[in-house]
């Protein structure tokens, strides 16, 4: 009788392993930069009512960007934005936008506050034996990252800049023939050459 109850469960625990569908046992992760923003639209649309030589470093803050009540914020000195703007000989200030000619100018009354705002959902998908055992994995990864600086000269904004990816979507596939035994046998492969 014991045995048999043994191996009902042993059944459904290989059931569950086994199967594709239902409740997933494979492993979730949300990676997160924490923002006053829930999505792409919502922090471009804060973004574009900075207004270039009119909002000021008070108006900044009551939007948002403020390096010093707002988490991951980098501030960002005048030698910064020298290289980020001029990275080879080849580029010349006459090159640049006024207003970024301007802060490297006025030097120390100069600045910039730089933000990345990203949300990252990662899931693993398919048969959970597989994965588990490192034969075949599935990962899902979807999200939105968000991309903001201003330069600051003389407390007002004199440059503004954004960028990243509204939509992110990607598939990752590992496939492993020998599943666990895969790094096992490029090391038995270097013990053999080196003992013929």
């Amino acid at each position: 009788m014991a045995a048999y109850k043994y191996r009902i469960l042993l059944t459904s625990v290989l059931a569950v392993f086994l199967s594709g569908c239902g409740v997933s046992l494979l492993p979730t992760t949300v990676d997160t930069v924490r923002s006053p923003w829930e999505s792409f639209e919502e922090a471009q649309s804060v973004f574009d009512k900075v207004i270039v030589y009119e909002t000021d470093l008070e108006g900044l803050k009551k939007l948002g960007f403020d390096p010093f009540s707002t988490a991951n914020m980098k501030i960002l000195t005048y030698l910064d934005i020298m290289d980020r703007f001029m990275p080879n000989p080849a580029i010349k200030k006459e090159d640049l936008d006024i207003g970024i000619r301007e802060c490297i100018e006025a030097q120390s009354d100069c600045h910039a506050y730089e933000m990345t705002v990203q949300v990252f959902n990662s899931e693993r998908k398919g048969n959970v034996f597989l994965d588990l055992f490192g034969f075949k994995r599935k990962t899902y990864r979807s999200g939105w990252q968000f991309q903001s600086l201003f330069v600051i000269n003389k407390g007002f904004v004199a440059y503004k800049l954004w960028g990243g990816q509204p939509h992110i979507n990607e598939t990752s596939l590992q496939k492993k023939p020998l599943g666990p035994l895969q790094e096992g046998g490029d090391a038995v492969v270097g013990v053999a050459r080196a003992v013929f």
